[in-house]
């Protein structure tokens, strides 16, 4: 019974380090001559310890080693890359920073690994136009400190230092969406390797336009297509002005209820709030010990304000005057660049802090979405759930977009504990569903998600995107066993 337990538990949480192929995979001995005589000898590796490290991203799920890893330094090598696999019949599995958490670089196939890191040249930055154009090697932290002194700034934060193509590929967002929207907002041009190897730029070659009409949107299907339709070898992004000042801040609340209505208050009373983030009373205790913060051990909201000083005041004085009729007190208010990079360092440490609260555990997180006005009952309902489940979890999100996650942390070789975590999990994202929301805002679907997927879009939604995928990548080589 034991046993049939263990198998059953690790098909549907399998953790990361138990690796299914330790040795060279299929790919024969000319193959990989082949791929050698493509990027150069120093740029492909078979070696077994190289190829777990590119099996696997943060999540839950178990590596899955590929068969070899690349190192593409240009588009072209792409191409011919993409051009060899595909007409070998080798899967294709495309890695930006390894930081996804939905197991998007496994190899569940075999195949290789197109490891892009190496093409991070910021290609070309149009200042006047408000756009700059990056290779998939080039990070968020990276381009925004390129463009330091241009009064402009990249302002997706998903948390990690991502790369941005890689952001691409997921549509990942973070704390600033709530003013400057996701990935999706923020792509106007993509260069893509098709799985054959030909060349495609999804606006026209060198287009940064705002808006167009001009057709089926191509830009948009490869925002979020997790790697499965092709390499994103460029995106072109649109930048936004750095703001003249910015205030940040804290408050405490009695319940999780008061919080979250203070946040739906804020968007209806059009504060143009920039960050927008709930931590439960539990997150701030951990953030607490594991960031040396002094903040009150309650339901708590971090916001951030951008704008010239004269509209901060407004802003700031509005939302403290919401806030205090939702029962918020133990303001903290933080204008030194400082004070804010603290309190936002312990918010994208929140992971590490929840970790600390279960040493030598593994954390998993989920991540759900749904509109504004349902955010109260669900992160109630939550709340309720989690302290009913006898696990160890917390509660944060960008709760400004409706979007949040719980972090559970939890011990992998307790396996009826892996069971409430996995029933804890699906009980949550249907009823998001059931809320008209959606079983990711963020993470993407990768691998744990599909069943889930089908559930959201509908028969045919799901038939639609394989038709898609089918048109794309008949061989079912690019990416394979993600989304679909």
């Amino acid at each position: 019974m034991a046993s049939l337990l263990r198998a059953a538990t690790w098909g549907m949480f399998p953790w990361r380090g138990y690796c299914s192929r330790g040795t060279q995979g299929e790919l024969s001995e000319g193959f990989v001559e082949a791929l050698k005589a493509v990027v150069g000898s120093p740029h492909v590796t078979t070696a077994a310890v190289v190829r777990e490290q590119h099996g696997h991203d943060e999540s839950m799920h178990r590596c899955q080693p590929p068969d070899a890893v690349v190192w593409p330094q240009n588009v072209e090598q792409v191409s011919r890359l993409a051009a060899l696999c595909y007409g070998q019949g080798v899967p294709i599995i495309p890695f930006g920073s390894g930081t996804g958490l939905e197991g998007g670089v496994c190899a569940v196939q075999g195949g290789v690994c197109v490891n892009l890191t190496h093409m991070d040249r910021i290609l070309e930055l149009n200042p006047e136009d408000f756009s700059v154009v990056v290779e998939p090697g080039v990070t968020r932290k990276a381009l925004n400190s390129h463009l330091r002194d241009s009064g402009l700034w990249f302002p997706v934060d998903p948390g990690a230092d991502a790369s941005l193509c890689g952001m691409v590929a997921t549509g990942a967002s973070g704390t600033n969406a709530v003013r400057y929207g996701t990935m999706r907002d923020n792509v106007l041009n993509l260069e893509v390797v098709l799985p054959g190897g030909r060349l495609l730029h999804t606006a026209g070659p060198g287009r940064h336009f705002r808006k167009s009409a001009a057709g089926y949107n191509l830009t948009g299907l490869f925002v979020g297509s997790e790697g499965t339709l092709g390499l994103i070898t460029a995106a072109t992004l649109r930048l936004h002005p750095a703001p003249e000042a910015t205030v940040a801040a804290t408050c405490a609340f009695p319940s999780v209820q008061a919080a979250v209505d203070s946040t739906v208050h804020i968007l209806q009373a059009a504060v143009p709030v920039a960050r927008i983030e709930f931590l439960d009373d539990v997150m701030m205790d951990a953030c607490n010990r594991h960031s040396k913060l002094n903040c009150c051990v309650a339901p708590t909201l971090f916001l951030e304000f951008h704008g010239s000083e004269q509209a901060l005041a407004e802003q700031v004085q509005r939302t403290e005057e919401i806030i205090r009729h939702n029962g918020g007190s133990h303001f903290s208010w933080a204008k030194e660049a400082e004070h804010r990079s603290r309190l936002w360092a312990a918010r994208h440490n929140a992971w590490y802090a929840a970790l600390a609260l279960r040493p030598g555990c593994k954390g998993y997180s989920t991540d759900v979405c749904v509109p504004i006005s349902r955010l109260p009952e669900i992160l109630v309902q939550t709340k309720e759930d989690l302290q009913a489940s006898g696990l160890t979890g917390t509660i944060v999100g960008h709760v400004g977009d409706g979007n949040f996650h719980c972090i559970l942390v939890v011990d992998p070789e307790d396996h009826e504990e892996l069971l409430r975590v996995k029933a804890f999990a699906e009980q949550l994202v249907r009823r998001a569903l059931a809320l008209r929301g959606t079983c990711t805002g963020e993470h993407g679907i990768g691998l744990g998600k599909r069943q889930l997927l089908q559930e959201e879009v509908g028969t045919v939604g799901i038939e639609t995107m394989r038709q898609l995928k089918a048109t794309l990548d008949p061989r079912g080589l690019m990416n394979p066993g993600k989304v679909l």
